[in-house]
């Protein structure tokens, strides 16, 4: 597994910007937008890598991983209210 891939990256609609939005929680706020979902998501994926390497070559502690932790699940439950 990567760095990169220890991380949740989320890309959603943004009504307010008009555009995709993608953040990577823990890493990084909302860092990238565009009218492609699957761009923006690239581009993210592109940011979370350029910055976890420089946090490595700069010995700047990484925040915990976010994958694997079953937050998908945990953010279903809280919309659906269970």
């Amino acid at each position: 597994m990567t760095a990169t891939e220890r991380y949740v990256k989320i890309v959603e609609w943004s009504d307010e910007d008009g555009a995709f939005v993608g953040q990577c929680p823990g890493v990084i706020g909302p860092c990238c937008h565009g009218a492609d979902e699957v761009e923006v998501y690239r581009e993210l994926c592109g940011i979370v890598s350029e910055w976890l390497e420089l946090a490595d070559r700069d010995a700047t502690p990484l925040p915990p991983p976010t994958a694997g932790r079953g937050l998908a699940r945990k953010i279903a439950e809280t919309l659906s209210g269970h």
